[in-house]
C-alpha cells in the first residue's frame, strides 16, 4: 500500500510539465541536480540550530541585554488558592462577571480581590522582557546573516536582475554549492522554529505564524524537489530582506530605546511594503504564475507552488495592515511604536487603593487566608 502511494505521489505528471520528468534531473556529465532525499539533511541542521540558539541566548544575548539596559519586570507572585488556581488552569484565564461572583462566594474574597488575583496570575504567565529580547536577538542574527549570505550567492546571477531568467533551461538547471547550503540552512532554521514553537513567545498572530512556517517549509521542500531552485532563492532573499529590521526594532523596544526603535520600525515598514506588497506579487508571483504558461501547459505542481505563494501573500497583507496601522499612529500622533501582536502586562490599581480595599475587606470579613475567612478564637481578657 505504501509503495503504491509513493508511486502515485511521485508520478511525473503531477510535478512536471508534459514531456519532462525525473530522468531529466539525473546527474550526468558532471552536472549535479537537486534530489528529494537531500532534504533529510535539514533535520540535523534544525537540531544544531536549536543547540546553537541555547548557547547564543546564554552567552551573547543575555550579556547584550544587560549592556543595553534591559530590565526584568518584577511581578508580584500570586498567593496559592486551590479554587482560583483550578478555575484558571481548567476553565478560563478571563472569568466573566458571573463567574467572579460565584468565585467570590467560594473563596470568601471580594470581587476586586478575585479580579486582581486573575490579573496578576496572567501577568505571571507572560514571558519576561529578557526572554523576548533573547528571542529577538537570535532571530535578528540569523535573518541578517541569511540575507547577507543569500545576496552574496545571488549577486552575480542573471535571474536576480531579470526574473524571467529563472526559467531559462528549466528543468535542467545545475545545482550550485551556494544554492544547496542556502536551501538547507533556511529549511533547517524554519524547521527549528516549528520545533520550538511551544516554548517561544506566543503572540496574537500565533496561528498565522504556524501557517507561515508550514507554508515556508512546504514551499522550500517542493521547489527543491522539482528544481524550482532559482525561484526559491529569490523568494527567500525577498523575505530575509526586511525581517532583521523588525527584530532589531524589537530589541531596542525591549531595551527602552524608543527613538531607535521607532525609526528602525519605519525603515522596516517601508522595506516590508516594497518587498512583500510590490516586488513579491508583481515580479516574483507574476513570473511563477503568468510567465510559465507561455512556455508549457499548467500542471499540478504549477498550481501547488503558486497556491503556497498566494498563502504567503495573504499573510503579507494581514501583517502589512498591522504594520501600517502602527506606522500611521507614530507618524500622525507621535505615539510610541508597540507590537500589537504582543500581550502587555496588565497594571494593578495603585498600591494605596489596593491597601484601602484590603483593609475594608479585612474589617468586613476578617483576615482571609487561602481563600477562606480565618476566625480568631483567642479573646483578650477585659481588665
Amino acid at each position: 500500500m505504501l509503495l503504491g502511494l509513493s508511486e502515485w505521489f511521485w508520478q511525473e505528471r503531477l510535478w512536471f510539465p508534459e514531456g519532462l520528468g525525473w530522468a531529466d534531473l539525473e546527474d550526468r556529465d558532471g552536472r549535479v541536480y537537486a534530489k528529494a532525499h537531500d532534504l533529510w539533511v535539514a533535520l540535523p541542521i534544525a537540531l544544531i540550530f536549536l543547540i546553537i540558539r541555547q548557547v547564543f541566548e546564554r552567552t551573547v544575548a543575555t550579556p547584550l541585554a544587560s549592556l543595553l539596559g534591559v530590565k526584568e519586570t518584577v511581578r508580584p507572585k500570586v498567593p496559592h488558592n486551590p479554587t482560583l488556581d483550578s478555575y484558571y488552569c481548567n476553565i478560563t484565564k478571563n472569568p466573566t462577571q458571573a463567574s467572579i461572583a460565584s468565585l467570590c462566594k467560594q473563596t470568601g474574597r471580594s470581587g476586586r480581590q478575585v479580579q486582581r488575583w486573575f490579573r496578576r496570575r496572567r501577568n505571571q504567565d507572560r514571558p519576561s522582557l529578557l526572554k523576548k529580547f533573547r528571542e529577538a536577538s537570535w532571530r535578528f542574527t540569523f535573518y541578517l546573516l541569511a540575507f547577507i549570505a543569500g545576496l552574496a550567492s545571488l549577486i552575480d546571477k542573471p535571474w536576480l536582475y531579470d526574473v524571467k531568467e529563472m526559467w531559462q533551461g528549466f528543468p535542467v538547471l545545475t545545482l550550485l554549492p551556494s544554492q544547496y547550503w542556502y536551501y538547507m540552512i533556511e529549511l533547517g532554521f524554519y524547521s527549528s522554529l516549528l520545533f520550538s514553537v511551544a516554548s517561544d513567545v506566543k503572540r496574537k498572530d500565533f496561528k498565522e505564524q504556524i501557517v507561515h512556517h508550514v507554508a515556508t517549509i512546504l514551499l522550500i521542500s517542493f521547489s527543491w524537489c522539482v528544481n524550482y531552485i532559482r525561484a526559491g532563492t529569490l523568494i527567500m532573499l525577498v523575505h530575509d530582506s526586511s525581517d532583521y529590521f523588525l527584530e532589531s526594532a524589537k530589541m531596542f523596544n525591549y531595551a527602552g530605546w524608543r527613538n531607535a526603535c521607532n525609526y528602525i520600525f519605519i525603515v522596516f515598514a517601508a522595506i516590508f511594503i516594497i518587498t512583500r506588497l510590490v516586488i513579491f506579487p508583481f515580479w516574483i508571483i507574476y513570473c511563477t504564475w503568468v510567465y510559465p504558461v507561455t512556455i508549457y501547459e499548467p500542471f499540478f505542481g504549477y498550481y501547488f507552488f503558486n497556491g503556497l505563494l498566494m498563502t504567503l501573500q495573504c499573510l503579507h497583507i494581514f501583517w502589512a495592515v498591522l504594520i501600517i496601522r502602527i506606522a500611521v499612529r507614530f507618524l500622525t500622533h507621535n505615539e510610541k511604536v508597540d507590537d500589537e501582536r504582543s500581550d502587555k502586562d496588565e497594571t494593578d490599581e495603585s498600591e494605596e487603593g489596593e491597601g484601602e480595599e484590603d483593609k475594608k475587606d479585612m474589617k468586613k470579613n476578617g483576615p482571609v487566608q487561602n481563600g477562606h475567612t480565618v476566625h480568631n478564637n483567642n479573646h483578650s481578657k477585659t481588665e
